[in-house]
């Protein structure tokens, strides 16, 4: 499962040959690098999917985009995340790629989707409205307050009677 191609970008299994890369996104993790690397190798050994390296078409590293699975008040969902290296922000790689891994999850079969957004990351916030998820609600996540947005990817079936 990999994401197609968008107008700008291309997504490609991480390695770790990439820690220089990821070691320049904010990632707001106790696990470092070398740690988010091997968290994703094991994503994709487990689930199939995991975040995923997010170039342009020339090769400039942007950041990662992909799907993982989060644990949410005692539930597992598939959560859709993205981070993008802090001079390209704002010129929508985010959305473009976050819309991909969205269409990606849907065609997999992935029933709901959600992104998990600090409340202060109004960013991230406009990212997921704009491929589509709307807030659903707040929890404590990690040590503070958190904001889910989800959608239902999968047409709902009629209840059988």
């Amino acid at each position: 499962m990999l994401p197609a191609p968008t107008a700008r970008l291309r997504f490609r299994e991480m390695t770790e040959s990439d820690l220089a890369s990821i070691a320049t996104l904010d990632i707001a993790a106790t696990r470092g690098a070398a740690g988010w690397i091997e968290w994703t190798l094991d994503n994709y050994s487990q689930h199939g999917f995991g975040l995923w390296v997010v170039e342009t078409h020339g090769g400039e590293f942007v950041g990662d985009c992909g799907l993982t699975m989060q644990e949410v008040e005692g539930e597992w969902h598939v959560e859709a995340g993205w981070h993008v290296r802090s001079p390209l922000r704002g010129q929508g790689y985010a959305t473009e790629a976050a819309a991909a891994v969205r269409l990606t999850a849907q065609e997999s079969g992935i029933e709901h989707l959600i992104a998990i957004i600090r409340p202060d990351n109004v960013a991230s916030q406009h990212v997921a409205r704009n491929i589509g998820l709307v807030l659903e609600r707040e929890v404590h996540k990690n040590g503070g307050p958190a904001l889910v947005f989800g959608a239902d990817l999968q047409p709902s079936r009629p209840a059988a009677g």
